[in-house]
Formats: structure tokens, sequence, C-alpha cells
């Protein structure tokens, strides 16, 4: 299936990067959020991308359109402006299309500008670019082919920002550091969706997460995945930190095996 990614917005809240950067480019380790995305879906076999860009979305474009080269060695000659590359260094096979959805556009109107790219009767992934999870992809469309709605969304347990404390009479009796938390679904992004819903967008100024997936919604044809493994969005420094050193430390979930 082809894979649309939200990625235009201005990214306030983790503004200590997205001055220079937009948000799906900040990176954890070597990559940016976005590289980490868009590999969760290539090992499940996913690898055609359609990135909606608004904010700085010249910088987008450019890592990917001089990504190849970037990965190799490589030798220029100044007097005859060759370039030869030296080694074989394994590049991913996927292919990339880059949209500039508008610098004000909102998410729902990013996803209607996407409509040309797709059949009227096509099914496709969509998700935010700011969103890690070790979700099980397979299973999700599985889901969503079993049911035959218009959308699927995946429902995650936020992490609580705080230990959580279970006390008995002023006695701890365990300890948690940043849990699941037990009662609440969210939307975790990672959607499925049948290209009809389009036509319930109605412009630039809609909202996903408004009338398109309330209406939906009131139609009986959204679904929910649940989700129980890793999810984390990248709001704030904080978040980032936080995933850097899952990553650094080897112990991040969404990490894909060699």
């Amino acid at each position: 299936m082809k894979v649309i990614i939200l990625a235009g917005g201005f990214g306030t809240r983790l503004s200590e990067y997205t001055d220079s950067v937009p948000k799906p480019m900040v990176k954890i380790a070597d990559k940016p959020i976005l590289w980490h995305i868009m590999n969760t879906y290539a090992s499940y076999g996913h690898k055609d991308f359609y990135i909606a860009c608004g904010y700085k979305a010249e910088y987008i474009k450019n890592y990917f359109l001089n990504y190849s080269s970037l990965q190799k060695d490589f030798t220029v000659d100044f007097l005859n402006g060759g370039i030869t590359t030296h080694g074989v260094n394994p590049i991913e096979d996927w292919k990339v299309t880059l949209v500039n959805t508008g610098l004000e556009t909102m998410t729902g109107g990013r996803v209607k500008r996407m409509k040309d790219y797709f059949d009227d009767d096509e099914t496709f992934l969509l998700t935010y670019g700011d969103g890690l999870s070790d979700i099980d992809i397979h299973a999700l469309t599985k889901f969503h082919k079993k049911h035959q709605k218009m959308v699927t969304v995946s429902a995650v347990r936020p992490s609580a920002r705080f230990g959580e404390l279970d006390i008995d009479n002023g006695r701890v009796i365990s300890f948690k550091e940043k849990p699941q938390l037990d009662q609440g679904w969210i939307n975790g992004g990672y959607f499925v969706v049948n290209s009809s819903f389009f036509n319930l967008i109605d412009g630039d100024s809609t909202m996903l997460e408004r009338e398109p997936l309330e209406t939906v919604a009131n139609m009986g044809e959204l679904m929910a995945y649940n989700h129980d493994g890793f999810w984390q969005c990248m709001d704030t420094k904080r978040d980032h930190e936080m995933l850097e050193e899952l990553w650094n430390s080897n112990k991040a979930p969404w990490k894909i095996d060699s």
C-alpha cells in the first residue's frame, strides 16, 4: 500500500529544534524521525511514500533529493566536475513523492491535497510525522480488511509524564517509571484508509481529527485497532531526549533488526 505521512506542521512545542528544521526532520541518533517512521512501514513491505510537506518543505525535499549521494563515499574532481563513487553502500529501495501541501494547511487539508495520487477504490496507510511505534502493520492491515469499514485508526495508551505510585495506607506498593496508562485510548495515527474518505474532507482549513473523522464515526465507518505496545510522539524536547536515549542504549522498541 501507499503511505501518506503528514510532515507539514510548525512543531511549535519543539521550538528548540524546529526554528531551524521541520519537526519530522529532527534527528534521533543520525536519522530524522521521519526516516524511522518510514523504516517501520518499509519493514512490512510498504515502501511507496507520499510526504505531505508544509513548514520548511525545502528542507525535507533537499534531504531526499540528495539522500542517495549522501549515503555513499565519492570523489569530486574540481577540474572537470566529475564524480566517482566508491564501494557499495546499500540504499533503501523506497519510492518517495514529496508534495508541498501549503504552509497554513490543516491536517485534513494535507490529506485532501494527496487525492490526485490515488485511485478511487484504493486503500492506503496514513500517519503523522512525529510518532514512533512498534505496531504490527501486517496485523493492522489484516484487521482493516476483515471489518471492511472506511477507516481504521490505531488506538494507543499514552505514556504517563511522571512515575506512577501505587500507595496503600501511606506505603508505596509499587513504583512504575513512566508506565503506559491502564485506562484511556487515544488516536495514535497509523491509519488504514479507503480513498472514499477524501470526499469527506472540505479543504485546506479542515482538521483531520475533527469533522472528517467525526463524520466517519457517526456513519459507523471508523474502527479502532488497539495497540498495547510501544507508542510515543515527539512533542517536546523531553520526548526527543527520551527517544534518543532509548535508541542509544539499544532499547528502542521500534528499531528494526538488520
